[in-house]
């Protein structure tokens, strides 16, 4: 029964070719999954996806990931979108701006795909 329900949609907004496709093939097998490589192409594809969650790369090209958020977070109907940044800036500091960006969860990298899956997880359910 469980499959005739719609899958949630998440955006993975990521610029390194290897990580991008180790999350999509990862988070593909429960859920529908849409790959943006930059910062620009997440607000575009966010606005016509309408996703249920946002998987941000901090560091991008052009508009970094805590910028989408910030300008996500004014977009009708995404305003409440959970964020999930994944990002190789682990300064306590980083940590904190990212939260006070609207991260639900801020993972570091190298991350264990178990620990993505599982925060994902959490934050959909509800």
């Amino acid at each position: 029964m469980t499959d005739q329900a719609p899958r949630k949609r998440i955006l993975v907004a990521e610029d390194d070719d290897a990580i991008a496709a180790l999350l999509v093939k990862t988070l593909s097998l429960d859920y529908e999954v849409s790959l943006a490589r930059n910062g620009h192409e997440a607000l575009s594809m966010a606005t016509k996806l309408r996703p249920d969650l946002l998987l941000l790369d901090v560091m991008m090209p052009g508009i970094d990931g805590l910028q989408v958020s910030r300008l996500v977070r004014k977009l009708e109907g995404l305003g409440k979108v959970p964020i999930v940044f994944v990002t190789a800036k682990d300064r306590p500091a980083d940590v904190i701006k990212g939260i006070q960006y609207g991260a639900r969860h801020y993972i570091t990298k190298p991350f264990k795909l178990a620990d993505v899956r599982d925060k994902i997880a959490k934050i959909l359910k509800h």
